[in-house]
């Protein structure tokens, strides 16, 4: 078993070592040895995602994924709009008006040996790939948190 798990581990980490994958910020979870907002990696691989972070490595086979799910995060930039009119107040004005996006994407999964979930923070650039990789490799949809309603 350890053997395995060894091999598991350097493979993943040849992979990591290789470049490529998907930089994102880990939001919370069951994976271990990580904390909200540490830097992770992730590897969408044929049968299975991998994720590296700082001393830990977790493989999730693509079969047991029961859940993909995705959000946005909108707020004003009112914090870099008041730092701002300090300097100017036109610019910071101007500041006060836009909005970030954050983008988040959440994952379940259930196997016989275990079950988790976590959530991270994607680049807005490549969150579209990256489900479109977890959809292709899960075959499941992809469900928007944005447009569920809550009923009472």
């Amino acid at each position: 078993m350890k053997r395995i798990i060894a091999l598991t581990l350097s493979v993943s980490m040849a992979v990591a070592a290789s470049g490529g994958g998907y930089k994102v910020d880990y939001d919370g979870g069951s994976l271990p040895g990580l904390k909200s907002g540490a830097d992770i990696k992730l590897f969408i691989e044929e049968g299975k995602l991998v994720v590296i972070g700082k001393n830990t490595t977790t493989d999730i086979p693509a079969a047991s994924i029961k859940e993909i799910s995705y959000g946005q995060d909108v707020h004003r930039r009112v914090g870099a709009a008041i730092g701002l009119a300090v300097v100017s107040f036109g610019i910071g004005a101007l500041m006060a008006l836009t909005k970030s996006k954050k983008h988040y994407i959440g994952l379940t999964w259930e196997n016989p040996e275990k079950k988790g979930g976590f959530a991270f923070q994607a680049n807005k650039g490549e969150y579209r790939g990256i489900l479109a990789g977890l959809e292709g490799i899960s075959g499941k949809k992809a469900v928007n948190t944005d447009a569920m309603s809550v009923k009472n």
